[in-house]
C-alpha cells in the first residue's frame, strides 16, 4: 500500500512539474508574440519616420545614456560581481565591463550614428527604358530585425540606433551575463523613442534570460525578417543550425597579421602588439601570427619579447620555439583556435604563398593584415584572400564598424549575401524597385 501510494505521489509530481514546464513555455512563446506583434506594427511606421524623427530620438538616447551613467555603472557591476562569482575568464570579464569611457562611447556612438546619412530612400540606382518607364532601385528598411547576443551590453547600444536609422524595428536579445546592463542601457534608448515620438515597440528587449526565448526566436518567420547573431561559437553554430529565419552568418573571428620578409621591424612590433593585446576579447583581435622564415630570426625576437611581457602567452612551431624559450609548443589545435584571450599562436611559413595557403586552409574569413612595405605583395596578399576585411601594414582591431566611419556596427559578416564585413545602417537595408509609367501597356 506504501509503494502504490509513492507511485501515485510520483506521478501527480511529475504531473505538475510536466503542466509546470508547459506553462512555461508556453509563457515565453506568448511573450514572444506579443514582442513580435509589436514589432511588426512598429516597423511599418518607422519605415516612414522621418530623418528628423529618428534623429531626434538617437540623440536623445545619447543624452539619457551620459546622464544615467551613474545607473548604467552600477547595473553593470551587479553583472560583474555574478560573473566573477562564476570564475569568468579575464577576457570575458573584459568584454562585460561599462568603464566611464565606454559609457561615453556608446553616446558617441549614436551621436555619430545621427551624422548618418538617412539610407532609407536613397535612389542607387535609376534609368530610362526606351518606352518610357522611369526605373529608379532605392534602399528601404529589411523590416524587423533580431539581435541575439551574449556579454557585451553596449551592443543593446549599437544594435539599437543602427536599426532605427536604418528604419528598422528590432528585438534584442542580450546574455545572461549582460542581463543588468542591457536592460540599463535600454531604457535610455526606450526615453529616445519617446523623445522622438515613435513607438516603443521600434526597440524592444526580450525580458527573460531563458534560453527558451532564443529557440522562439529562431522560429518567428511571421514577424521576424533577419537573425544577427554576435557571440561565441557556440551561439553562432546554433542559430546557424537552427534558425527559420534567414541570418547573417557572422563565424569566429580568427583573424591572422602576416609578417612578410620586406616589412618594417618598427611598424610590425607596434602593429603586431596592437592586433593582439589592445582587447584580447574583441573578434578583430589577431589570433595567430605568420612569419616568413628568411627574417624570423631578425624581426621576431622583440615581437615576442614584448608579448610576452605584456603577458600574452605564445604558442609556437619548433622553429618558433628555439628563438625565445618561453615559447609553448603550439598543438595543431591551435592553428583553428579563436582564443578572445592573451594567447598567441605563431607559425613560421615559407612566403606569401605559404601564407595565404594557411589562411585559407585555417582562417574564418573575418580579417587579415600583412605588414610589408613591398607594394606588390600586399595587392597580392589584398586580391588573392577572400575574406570579409584584409588589410595592408595596420592592426587588425580596426575591424570594426565605428573605426571604418560606420557610427558603429552589429557584427562583422563573413557570409557573402547581402551584408559582408561591418553591418551598419546601408547593409540593414534591402532595395525595391520603383517603376514609373505615363500609360505604357506591355505588347
Amino acid at each position: 500500500m506504501i509503494l502504490w501510494w509513492a507511485r501515485d505521489k510520483l506521478l501527480q509530481t511529475s504531473g505538475a512539474m510536466m503542466d509546470g514546464a508547459a506553462d512555461k513555455s508556453s509563457t515565453i512563446a506568448e511573450e514572444m508574440d506579443e514582442l513580435g506583434r509589436k514589432a511588426r506594427a512598429a516597423s511599418r511606421v518607422l519605415a516612414n519616420a522621418t530623418t528628423e524623427a529618428k534623429n531626434a530620438a538617437l540623440l536623445a538616447a545619447a543624452d539619457s545614456i551620459s546622464n544615467r551613467g551613474a545607473e548604467i555603472k552600477a547595473a553593470n557591476a551587479r553583472d560583474m560581481a555574478a560573473a566573477r562569482a562564476k570564475n569568468l575568464s579575464a577576457a570575458l570579464l573584459d568584454r562585460l565591463e561599462l568603464t566611464d569611457s565606454r559609457i561615453a562611447s556608446m553616446a558617441k556612438g549614436l551621436r555619430e550614428i545621427a551624422d548618418l546619412a538617412d539610407p532609407v530612400g536613397q535612389v542607387i540606382a535609376e534609368w530610362d527604358r526606351p518606352n518610357g518607364l522611369e526605373i529608379q532601385r532605392v534602399r528601404t528598411p529589411l523590416g524587423v530585425i533580431g539581435i541575439i547576443y551574449e556579454s557585451r551590453p553596449n551592443v543593446t547600444a549599437d544594435a539599437g540606433g543602427l536599426c532605427l536609422k536604418s528604419g528598422n524595428a528590432c528585438i534584442l536579445r542580450g546574455g545572461s551575463e549582460s542581463f543588468h546592463s542591457s536592460r540599463a542601457i535600454f531604457a535610455c534608448l526606450q526615453e529616445g523613442l519617446r523623445a522622438g515620438h515613435l513607438p516603443e515597440g521600434c526597440i524592444q528587449m526580450v525580458a527573460t534570460a531563458d534560453r527558451a526565448a532564443v529557440g522562439e526566436m529562431l522560429t518567428m518567420t511571421k514577424y521576424i525578417d533577419v537573425i544577427v547573431p554576435r557571440g561565441g561559437q557556440s551561439l553562432v553554430d546554433r542559430i546557424m543550425r537552427d534558425s527559420r529565419v534567414p541570418t547573417f552568418q557572422h563565424l569566429t573571428g580568427l583573424c591572422h597579421t602576416y609578417l612578410h620578409s620586406s616589412a618594417d621591424a618598427a611598424k610590425a612590433r607596434k602593429i603586431i602588439m596592437n592586433a593582439k593585446m589592445r582587447r584580447t576579447g574583441i573578434c578583430g583581435a589577431t589570433e595567430t601570427l605568420l612569419v616568413d622564415e628568411a627574417v624570423a630570426a631578425k624581426l621576431l625576437p622583440p615581437i615576442l619579447d614584448d608579448l610576452i611581457k605584456a603577458g600574452c602567452e605564445v604558442r609556437g612551431d619548433a622553429a618558433v620555439q628555439k628563438l625565445d624559450a618561453r615559447v609553448k609548443a603550439a598543438t595543431p589545435e591551435d592553428w583553428d583556435t579563436e582564443y578572445l584571450d592573451a594567447i598567441l599562436a605563431v607559425k613560421m611559413v615559407k612566403n606569401l604563398d605559404d601564407a595565404m595557403a594557411h589562411i585559407v586552409t585555417h582562417g574564418s574569413a573575418h580579417t587579415e593584415a600583412i605588414i610589408t612595405e613591398d607594394a606588390a605583395a600586399a595587392e597580392r596578399f589584398l586580391a588573392g584572400l577572400d575574406s570579409a576585411i584584409v588589410m595592408h601594414n595596420t592592426s587588425t582591431q580596426f575591424a570594426d564598424g565605428g573605426e571604418f566611419g560606420m557610427g558603429a556596427e552589429i557584427g562583422i559578416a563573413t557570409g557573402k549575401l547581402h551584408a559582408r564585413g561591418p553591418v551598419g545602417v546601408e547593409q540593414l537595408t534591402t532595395f525595391k524597385y520603383k517603376v514609373r509609367g505615363d500609360g505604357q501597356v506591355r505588347p
